[in-house]
């Protein structure tokens, strides 16, 4: 297992929290725009990624690979990050944070569910109660950038309208639209602008545009040399 803890930023008060992820759920091909999950499909086909047997899948991950860190360790140069939103259940609400499904690509070209295995998931360590952007989800706005050319260069972008609703998300998984305590779902990401590609460094952010207010986590990504 591994304990995420939050600032949670509840109408204007800060909480802490604290969660024992006992179970860590990867949402994926969940957009909602079949042309955009085409389009997904399609740019990962290009770097050898079969396409899914059915939409969305649901991969069950190891509890203790999502970490709050603000660097990881990946083997090669052939892992990247996807900003998503992340739903966590505790014990009495549901909350909302972003993370990054960081995935080793050249694995997954022959093993989508071996490829979620091998990279660290990353989370904010701020969150919102679900119940305060659950009204107005379809406003709120995810973003990535990458360090490129010795620059910030935006990565992706775009509205969480685009994904499958979380509720929907948690029903498509469990049959019921309630996420138990101790789960952490990622729900999606969106494609990527330019080609999918490495940095040694990713920035992540879920904006609420309603409530003014955002979400941002950033950690920096070394490469491990390859040996045989």
């Amino acid at each position: 297992m591994a304990t995420l803890s939050f600032e949670g930023h509840a109408k204007g008060s800060i909480e802490k929290v604290a969660v024992e992820i006992e179970k860590l759920v990867i949402a994926g091909w969940t957009g909602r725009d079949v042309e955009a999950l085409n389009h997904h499909i399609e740019e990962l086909k290009a770097i050898g990624v079969q396409p899914p047997s059915k939409v969305p899948l649901y991969y069950r991950v190891a509890a203790d690979l999502v970490t709050q860190a603000e660097a990881i360790q990946v083997l090669g140069d052939d892992s990247s990050g996807e900003v998503e939103p992340v739903l966590v259940g505790a014990a009495d609400r549901l909350w909302v944070t972003v993370g990054s499904d960081h995935t080793d690509r050249k694995v997954e070209s022959y093993g989508v569910a071996v490829a979620k295995q091998v990279c660290p998931k990353v989370v904010a360590r701020t969150a919102w109660r679900f119940e305060e952007v659950e009204p107005h989800w379809d406003k709120l706005l995810l973003r990535s950038f990458i360090v490129e050319a010795g620059g910030r260069t935006l990565y992706q972008e775009g509205g969480v309208a685009k994904i499958r609703s979380p509720r929907d998300l948690i029903l498509g998984w469990q049959g019921e639209k309630r996420l138990p305590a101790g789960v952490a779902m990622f729900c999606g990401t969106l494609p990527s602008i330019g080609a999918i590609r490495a940095s040694s460094r990713f920035e992540m952010e879920l904006e609420d545009p309603v409530l003014g207010r955002s979400l941002r986590h950033a950690y920096d990504v070394e490469a491990l040399p390859v040996v045989s």
